[in-house]
C-alpha cells in the first residue's frame, strides 16, 4: 500500500515569512536537519522515511503564516518533553502543555512557531 492509499495526508506545507529563521527554529525544536528542496521558491523539507508522509517549510507569495486555520501535528515520538524544553529555549509560545490524548493515543502539545503558525507536537 502506498502512502496515498493509507493516509489522509500525503504532503503538508507550513508557510514562513523568513525561511532561514523558520528553518533554524524547526531544526532546533525537532533536533533534526531540514533538507533544502531545489526550485524557484525557498523550501526546506522535514526529514521523513521512505514511503512516509512528508512536508516542508515554504516562503512564497500568497501563503502567510497564521495562528488560525489548519493545524499540523509533527511527530516527536518518544521525545515530547525534550522538544518542549527546546521550544521554551526558542521562546515559542506554548498554547497547550503536554496533554494525554484520550483512548491511549499518546500525548500532544501545541505552540506558536517563530513565524506565528499554530502547530502541534505528538508522541506515543
Amino acid at each position: 500500500m502506498s502512502k496515498f492509499e493509507g493516509n489522509a495526508i500525503t504532503w503538508f506545507e507550513i508557510p514562513t515569512a523568513d525561511i532561514d529563521r523558520a528553518t533554524q527554529f524547526y531544526e532546533t525544536l525537532l533536533a533534526a536537519q531540514m533538507l533544502p528542496f531545489p526550485g524557484d521558491e525557498p523550501c526546506h523539507m522535514f526529514p521523513s522515511g521512505e514511503g512516509a508522509v512528508g512536508g516542508c517549510l515554504v516562503q512564497r507569495l500568497g501563503q502567510k503564516p497564521a495562528a488560525e486555520g489548519t493545524m499540523v501535528y509533527l511527530n516527536v515520538d518518544g521525545k515530547l518533553d525534550d522538544a518542549l524544553a527546546r521550544a521554551q529555549s526558542l521562546n515559542a509560545k506554548l498554547l497547550v502543555p503536554k496533554t494525554q490524548v484520550p483512548g491511549g493515543y499518546g500525548f500532544y502539545a501545541c505552540l506558536i512557531d517563530s513565524e506565528g503558525n499554530h502547530v502541534g507536537l505528538h508522541s506515543r
